[in-house]
């Protein structure tokens, strides 16, 4: 049984929706790293691929390979369209998860997880893991499910405490129902679970699961030692993030907001290293860790190795749209990008890594223009309503909503629309239909030495292969 201490030295980060794709993903697995998928927003990667045509077929050839063809057969009647959309037509849009979601809903969700684990193990017997988030709780039971199907061999998690994560793997593995408590604010803790019966939801040609590896993302030895001391909740290892990480960040110790309005990380919000080595349990660093030195000073200190992320998603294997990566290479390589830790952006109220890109929701006027709405609503958090029943808001959604809620408008300020943001950075924005179309919000890594090296090697662009000789050369 595969465990923390077979995992390889190298963990590709799971980033953004998609930019973690299972094309980047299956490229590092290939050379004997650990590739990574986000799994992120998977229901709707899986029905936007099909609604664009699906081209060469990949999403309809891992459905093909799915236990329950009655159930993959519908998401591809449902969605697929030959040739893809007409331009300008808006994608279908999909019911928003909840506590009790609909069947459709979850068969979606678990086919997301499928195929980009499934794709992502394609051809060749390298070790593949996916990265979720604790924020989005609700999709997390159905896409570990899927990933399980298609022999996931790590989960990763952060953004939160990722407590739960062990007994549903442990339940997935068994056989076993799932009753996987949701937070409601306001509720009592476990007062509501998301409840998923594998067998019943695949049926009979559910084939047997192996438990996959659990790293949790974390920033500080206290979560470490918190997580660590009980069995139970205990992962099998950590990737350690430093202030620097892409995506959400764990809010400082002492929060402090410079001049410009970003959020400042002092010495006291690095991770002891040395007190999480004492904890016993294998660990990777990441956060500006993206580098040979980098590498050599982490295994140096007690570490596996290091988990990646910028170098890999400015990779020309990643999902990351093709102007976009040239702009980021671009302003790393002249020095004019500007990776901004923003307080406000998320909704979840976590500091985001937000590159500040023109055109994009980093662009003051940009973000202005844009309608506040949440179609997607992966980052909405649960709370109790009046008479027992949960109810579901976001600080991204239009003001008045949000407020009627129960929400504080103080809240709305500043927040940004993350999941279409990120969906549109790999190519899959929304056109509505009164014509607008959504703009992207691109997050990575705040360090640039990474991609000014790999630029000044690799002037016409890497792939995630070079990124992988880099690192372990220099």
């Amino acid at each position: 049984m595969l465990t923390a201490t077979d995992l390889p030295e190298i963990i590709q980060g799971g980033m953004g929706a998609a930019v973690s794709s299972w094309r980047l993903a299956q490229a590092v697995s290939r050379r004997g790293q650990l590739g990574v998928v986000s799994g992120v927003a998977l229901d709707v990667v899986l029905a936007r691929r099909l609604q664009d045509g699906d081209p060469d077929g990949h999403s309809r050839r891992a459905l093909s390979h799915f236990p329950n063809q009655e159930m993959a057969q519908r998401a591809v009647t449902r969605f697929f369209r030959e040739g893809g959309r007409p331009e300008g037509t808006p994608y279908a849009p999909l019911a928003h998860l909840t506590v009790h979601p609909h069947r459709a809903s979850m068969e979606l969700v678990v086919l997301g997880g499928f195929v980009e684990v499934w794709l992502a193990k394609e051809g060749h017997d390298g070790l593949v893991g996916i990265n979720c988030l604790e924020k989005i709780q609700l999709s997390t039971p159905g896409t570990l499910l899927g990933a399980m199907i298609a022999s996931v061999d790590a989960v990763l998690m952060g953004a939160g405490v990722p407590r739960e994560i062990p007994r549903l793997l442990n339940l997935l593995a068994a056989d076993e129902p799932v009753h996987f408590p949701i937070d409601v604010a306001g509720a009592d803790a476990s007062q509501f679970t998301l409840d998923l019966d594998a067998r019943d939801l695949v049926g009979p040609d559910l084939p047997p699961l192996t438990r996959p590896v659990f790293l949790a993302i974390i920033s500080s030895h206290v979560l470490g030692a918190f997580l660590a001391r009980d069995e139970v909740i205990r992962p099998d290892g950590f990737v350690v993030e430093a202030p620097p990480a892409g995506g959400h960040n764990a809010p400082p110790r002492k929060v402090v907001i410079d001049d410009n309005g970003e959020m400042v990380f002092g010495p006291r919000d690095e991770p002891d290293l040395v007190k999480i080595a004492a904890l016993g349990l294998p660990f990777w660093v990441a956060g500006a860790a993206g580098t040979p030195a980098a590498l050599r000073e982490a295994k140096e200190q007690g570490a596996m190795g290091v988990q990646v992320g910028t170098a890999f998603a400015l990779s020309v294997d990643s999902g990351l749209d093709d102007t976009i990566r040239a702009t980021l290479i671009a302003g790393a390589k002249d020095g004019s990008l500007h990776v901004r830790t923003d307080p406000l952006a998320s909704p979840t109220g976590f500091p985001f890594k937000v590159a500040e890109i023109t055109g994009t929701l980093s662009d003051p006027a940009v973000y202005a223009e844009r309608p506040r709405l949440c179609d997607l609503g992966f980052l909405r958090a649960p709370y109790l309503k009046e008479g027992g029943v949960v109810g579901y808001k976001c600080a991204s959604e239009p003001e008045h909503m949000y407020v009627k809620k129960d929400g504080d408008i103080e809240d709305t300020v500043g927040r940004q629309c993350i999941c279409n943001g990120l969906v549109t950075a790999v190519g899959m924005g929304q056109t509505r239909k009164d014509g607008y179309v959504e703009r992207p919000i691109v997050t990575l890594g705040a360090d640039g030495a990474a991609p000014r090296a790999l630029a000044d090697l690799y002037p016409d662009g890497w792939t995630a292969s070079q990124v992988i000789d880099w690192l372990l050369t220099g």
